[in-house]
């Protein structure tokens, strides 16, 4: 994918290379050319497979599944294809125009994309269920965790997948003072979003150490170099307000004590610690996660809101159904989706050739 040259290597190789970024896509095209004369890719059996979104690890599966001979078709809820990549990361960081390239390469595959098509709504699942042979599920993590705090409703807080694709249709607007709230990637691109929007004063609060962020080393250098501040082993305490817009945020310091079901050290409050930050607004990125609540009852959801599935096929526990990328995992990189792309349509193509009779297994 075009988009992985801009968005998943080191930046001080790559992004500020462009000439690599443009010769991967010129070899690219070229080995699709080669595809192409070879008609490896053309449908040639009648099992069909159906594709429900159109993110990495979508996008990735629809293309490894159609050069394996399959009739493949996405389905998409938002007007245009792309997932994540085209609704949230910044157009600095990724270019609109490698994004639409990718898109044109799946259709070149022969691959249908059907935009617009919203499970729940005006998809059925159980109807596309029946109507393919293999489902892959790769709908991403589209829903913010909440920040359950004291002052969470005041006016001037925004949700940063909200806020990321605001700005990049040209809607979002920023305040002097943005402090935001998180350490991944996605609070990164944020902060430097609203810099780049006209922010004069931008804090990233994270409640454990600089090292246990994880967002890229290189992101949190590039977010230092342009000047938006850090502020580690801090966590929010309530937000407060006047007239119902937001002023400030009180932080407690946190200290590290045991280690926690994550690995890391668990950040603990400092008695007396509480401090409070100037800022009018607050940009929340503390994770997000799938929305599930149009699958059957016979799909097995964990405890943490994600897609249950089997590590190596990636099948889920109804039979014909597979998922992968954000969708079984929460927030991960591009390169995890694409990959989880390629296992599961490996793991599909092993399905469809040992296929056993199809019964209706998506009963609620």
């Amino acid at each position: 994918m075009a988009s992985t040259c801009h968005v998943c290597f080191h930046p001080e190789r790559v992004i500020k290379n462009k000439q690599i970024i443009k010769n991967a896509i010129q070899n690219a095209s070229l080995t699709d050319e080669l595809i192409k004369k070879k008609k490896r890719y053309f449908t040639s059996n009648q099992n069909k497979v159906a594709i429900i979104g159109s993110g990495p690890a979508g996008l990735s599966a629809a293309k490894d599944l159609a050069m394996k001979g399959y009739s493949v078709t996405i389905f998409e809820a938002s007007a245009s294809p792309g997932g994540m990549l085209r609704r949230c990361i910044p157009e600095y960081r990724l270019p609109r125009k490698s994004i639409n390239f990718d898109i044109d390469r799946i259709r070149d595959y022969g691959i249908e994309v059907k935009t617009n098509m919203v499970i729940g709504k005006n998809l059925d699942f159980k109807r596309v269920s029946k109507e393919f042979d293999a489902v892959f599920i790769a709908i991403g993590s589209h829903h913010e965790r909440i920040l359950k705090i004291q002052g969470n409703k005041l006016d001037g807080i925004i949700y940063a997948l909200d806020f990321l694709e605001k700005a990049n249709s040209k809607k979002a607007k920023v305040t002097d003072k943005v402090a935001v709230i998180g350490g991944g990637n996605v609070a990164i691109d944020s902060a430097i979003t609203a810099l780049r929007l006209g922010a004069k004063d931008v804090v990233i609060l994270y409640r454990r150490s600089e090292e246990d962020m994880p967002a890229g080393l290189w992101e949190i250098k590039e977010a230092k170099e342009v000047g938006i501040k850090i502020e580690v082993l801090v966590a929010p305490y309530r937000i407060i307000g006047e007239k119902g817009k937001i002023t400030g945020i009180e932080c407690v310091r946190m200290d590290l004590g045991k280690i926690d079901e994550t690995g890391r050290k668990r950040p603990v409050p400092i008695k007396d610690s509480k401090f409070v930050i100037e800022t009018e607004t607050i940009i929340i990125a503390i994770g997000q996660f799938p929305s599930t609540v149009f699958l059957p009852k016979m799909v097995e959801i964990s405890e943490k809101s994600t897609i249950s599935v089997d590590p190596f096929s990636l099948k889920t526990s109804s039979c014909g159904i597979f998922a992968g990328g954000d969708a079984i995992s929460g927030s991960a990189s591009i390169m995890e989706a694409i990959a989880a792309g390629k296992q599961a349509a490996n793991s599909i193509d092993n399905y469809l050739r040992n296929k056993p009779e199809k019964s209706d297994n998506t009963s609620e």
